[in-house]
């Protein structure tokens, strides 16, 4: 049996965060052996790589683009032929 608890949170001191530039409001913890941090003085959060480099989270917006699926395909490609009685006039 598992348990399914907050996990612990702790302060690094003298952490700066990279979003307001606050120090000591950063606090680290982690999440099924992946570490994460975040600022409790403005809301940054991220998580951590295998080496220690920050992977941060995409900020949801209007203009985030989702994964695309195929184009349906009723589609038809259309071809114009031009018209012979509308000739240019030199």
């Amino acid at each position: 049996m598992s348990n399914q608890s907050e996990p612990v949170k702790r302060f690094i001191a003298g952490a700066v965060c990279p979003a307001c530039s606050e120090m000591d409001t950063i606090r680290m913890y982690q999440v099924d052996d992946v570490p994460h941090r975040e600022c409790v003085a403005c809301g940054y959060a991220d998580t951590l790589d295998e080496r220690g480099n920050s992977v941060p989270r995409e900020i949801p917006t209007r203009v985030t683009i989702q994964p695309s699926s195929k184009p349906a395909a009723t589609s038809h490609v259309a071809q114009f032929y031009p018209n012979p009685k509308l000739k240019k006039k030199d």
